[in-house]
């Protein structure tokens, strides 16, 4: 009787025997491909992907910014001669640091980019002092602001597009209602929202942060406080507002989307309106919230609730008149 033949990729005993080593398989070779870890493109990770994709994204927000100005009719900073400005204008302190237009202040601060110990003026306790002095000039200029709203969303908006128009109509209406409105003083949306307080003679703030190229500030601020540390910026939207309205936008409007709706659940802050502007963009987030962190457990049903979706500015503004209503008199400033 002729020997069986062993079925193709069939494990023979000797291969299974304790201590054998098990041949490698092309299977085997696609698995250990497909388990290394890749970037959400599906990209295979690596340092230099990560460093050209650190760089592609400074690159594409500076793009965005300037897409943002020249939509407004402006000229971006970066490509402004040093004797032509528009609107408010930064001024940069050299007084004791070597200015570099590709480091801020926060990479100073957070990656720890001197490496030498005798430079008192890079050491962090120095820094405590600069920091100090960003605070006491928020607090002070913003002091009086008891009735705020902060909105985002995205720089590269134009000001034809319907979001841009709701984000003006939005901002007026809150600013006839008393309320001050404030941005991160850039293009798009946040120039939207600054632009409709001042078309209701409404106080018109913007929050401006140091970026690795000039970002400017859009010409309808009135009141313009330049930060390098985004950690006290960011505390100022939070402690001067009485609601977030998040329109579409990147990374950065989800940031303050996130940290408000954190501290709110966390009991940091007493709750006050999140307002996500746009029900189509909002959509595939809320989603994934409702199929992931909320099915999985990761958030509480209630958690949902802490978030309140429209498309319709005067309905955005009933929602942030009627929680500042049943807070009474309280200002915002209790936030911190």
């Amino acid at each position: 009787m002729p020997p069986k033949k062993k079925a193709k990729g069939r494990v023979t005993r000797a291969a299974r025997a304790p201590g054998a080593v098990r041949p490698t398989t092309a299977e085997d070779s696609r698995a250990a491909r497909n388990s290394q870890p890749r970037t959400a493109s599906g990209k295979r990770a690596s340092t230099q992907l990560m460093a050209i994709a650190e760089q592609d994204a400074q690159e594409g927000l500076r793009e965005r910014t300037e897409e943002g100005h020249l939509a407004a009719g402006r000229t971006p900073p970066s490509q402004e001669s040093s004797a032509r400005h528009v609107g408010a204008v930064k001024k940069v302190d050299d007084d004791i640091r070597t200015f570099s237009a590709a480091i801020t202040e926060d990479q100073k601060f957070l990656q720890r980019t001197s490496t030498d110990p005798t430079d008192f003026t890079r050491q962090d306790t120095w820094r405590v002092m600069r920091i100090m002095a960003e605070f006491i000039e928020g607090f002070d200029n913003l002091a009086d602001v008891t009735k705020g709203v902060s909105i985002f969303g995205s720089a590269r908006t134009h000001p034809e597009d319907p979001q841009y128009l709701a984000a003006q109509e939005l901002a007026r209406l809150l600013a006839l209602e008393g309320f001050a409105i404030i941005t991160g003083a850039g293009p798009g949306i946040m120039e939207a929202a600054n632009r409709g307080a001042k078309l209701a003679n409404g106080r018109s703030i913007g929050c401006n942060i140091e970026l690795p190229f000039e970002q400017g500030a859009n010409p309808y601020v009135d009141t313009l406080i330049n930060f390098r540390y985004f950690f006290v910026r960011k505390t100022m939207f939070i402690k001067y507002s009485n609601a977030f309205i998040i329109f579409p936008g990147g990374f950065g409007t989800l940031d303050e989307a996130f940290e408000a709706l954190t501290l709110i659940q966390t009991g940091k802050i007493y709750q006050f309106p999140v307002i996500l502007f746009g029900r189509h963009y909002w959509a595939g987030l809320i989603r994934w919230i409702q199929s992931r962190m909320l099915l999985e457990k990761k958030i509480n049903p209630g958690d949902m609730d802490l978030m309140i979706m429209t498309d319709d500015p005067a309905e955005a503004v009933r929602v942030i008149v009627e929680a500042h209503g049943n807070r009474g008199a309280v200002g915002a400033t209790e936030n911190i």
